[in-house]
């Protein structure tokens, strides 16, 4: 059902502040600007090999604004939510509202691009938070029009998300969503004695949700919480990041074989940001 992460969502409360922070972090500017007038918000769109980030704030009054400003009261800029991609949103619908005994909507959507005039039309359905646990979801699938991505080749930029991760108190639910309900293959389950927790990789075709399952009382609720974004020569990476006054810490060996990792300290919202580099075995 689920082909792979599509994008990730960070709401943000000054969009030009944040479009700034993440062109220094990523190396490159947004190739997508738009605004959704029925919504009452505004994005950024910066596409990767494997998916695209969006920044998106309060733009007018409008329902998606007011979600915006609620999660910002809340939880302050952060991570918002996370796109899945379907290539069959029917099909999708059909079986999810089977699994959820509740009728699914799909919603048509449309976006202009202001930076070029571009078009790109798509279709979601948003899963109700009852089903997330507490967690954005959308099911999208692209129907017309591409994201325009830059042609780079000095090294030095992100060019890839390597994970996200997500806070658990209800492991089994969480295994229950993502590998029963959405069918996104479990590659590891593994209890980590250090934590007293599951740690759980799911992976979809280019991108895997990481989670660290901890079983806590009450409600079951996820949380999304940190990024990690490849990068193909972390040495360049780190010098252009130091160059431009990005903090982050020195490289060094990261707990998964043939790895460097450094971790990003600022420009990044706050949000636990993780550089890291595949090295050939």
């Amino acid at each position: 059902m689920i082909k792979s992460i599509d994008h990730i969502i960070v709401a943000v409360k000054d969009l030009d502040k944040a479009i700034k922070n993440y062109s220094l972090i990523f190396g490159f500017a947004p190739t997508w600007q738009g605004t959704h007038s029925a919504l009452g918000t505004k994005n950024a769109l910066f596409p990767l090999d494997n998916m695209y980030f969006e920044l998106i704030a309060k733009n007018d009054e409008g329902p998606f604004a007011k979600t915006i400003s609620e999660h910002l009261e809340k939880n302050g800029e952060s991570i918002f939510g996370l796109a899945l991609e379907t290539d069959d949103i029917e099909k999708a619908k059909k079986e999810l509202s089977l699994s959820f005994d509740i009728d699914l909507e799909i919603s048509d959507g449309k976006g202009v691009n202001t930076i070029s005039k571009d078009e790109r039309y798509w279709r979601t359905i948003l899963i109700p938070k009852n089903f997330s646990r507490g967690i954005f979801i959308l099911l999208i699938e692209h129907t017309k029009g591409t994201l325009k991505k830059y042609e780079l080749s000095e090294g030095s930029n992100i060019s890839r998300m390597d994970h996200v991760v997500v806070n658990s108190n209800d492991p089994d639910g969480l295994v229950d969503l993502y590998k029963d309900k959405f069918g996104i293959r479990l590659a590891l389950d593994q209890f980590v004695e250090k934590w007293g927790g599951r740690m759980l990789f799911f992976r979809t075709d280019n991108t895997t949700i990481e989670a660290i399952g901890i079983k806590k009382d009450g409600p079951a609720e996820d949380s999304l919480w940190g990024l990690a974004w490849t990068t193909k020569d972390i040495k360049k990476t780190h010098k252009r990041l130091v160059d431009a006054g990005v903090s982050i810490t020195n490289i060094k060996d990261g707990r998964k074989p043939n790895t460097l990792v450094a971790t990003i300290k600022s420009h990044c919202l706050d949000i636990p940001t993780l550089l890291i580099e595949h090295l050939k075995s």
